[in-house]
């Protein structure tokens, strides 16, 4: 998988208190996060995008089991 690079600016404080924790990779955790960060709200917009296709919808006067039964009739 291809990958690309996205720099960050931080407070001078904050990347001092991260070098301070070396235990922890800063890398591997950040990217996880902004992963999932992508992933929820790509999911949030397919939905509300969904969601508005499904309010356009005009109602139908027939009914399900009329339109079912009409395409087993055409048959």
């Amino acid at each position: 998988m291809p990958t690309a690079v996205y720099s960050i600016r931080l407070d001078s404080d904050i990347r001092r208190m991260m070098e301070e924790m070396s235990e922890v990779n800063w890398q591997a955790d950040i990217r996880m996060m902004v992963e999932t960060m992508v992933r929820e709200r790509n999911k949030m917009r397919l939905l509300a995008r969904a969601e508005a296709r499904w309010m356009e919808q005009v109602p139908n006067e027939k009914g399900a089991s009329a339109m079912i039964r009409e395409d087993r009739d055409a048959r």
